[in-house]
């Protein structure tokens, strides 16, 4: 059997890299929180429906319909969202209203290195 010999592919250590450099404890735990969260396709649905709305907020019912989803649902996405520190829960009587964190995109994106 023929051993076949790839040629060296011309790549830069930075296409290689995870952002900046190597990544801290604390960092990389936090990240794998927002990972993880973003890893169930519901939930990076919801998430992905709240930051369409740029810097306005959203309800949990302003999403049921949009999804497909029932209320207990979406909220259930939304506290993982939120605990994950991708959004930001603020009460305003008895509806709860979602934002998205912009230093947690940025900083996925600098991981990431998606713009």
């Amino acid at each position: 059997m023929a051993t076949t010999i790839l040629p060296l592919r011309d790549v830069s250590p930075a296409c290689c890299a995870l952002g900046e450099g190597p990544l801290g404890a604390p960092d990389a735990e936090r990240l794998a929180v927002m990972l993880k969260a973003l890893a169930d396709p519901m939930r990076l649905r919801v998430l992905s429906h709240v930051a369409a709305q740029g810097c306005e907020e959203v309800a949990a019912s302003d999403l049921t319909e949009a999804l497909g989803i029932s209320q207990p649902t979406v909220s259930h996405h939304l506290s993982r969202l939120v605990d994950a520190g991708l959004l930001v829960r603020e009460q305003q009587g008895r509806r709860a209203r979602y934002t998205v964190v912009p230093e947690a995109f940025g900083e996925l994106r600098r991981v990431l290195d998606l713009g």
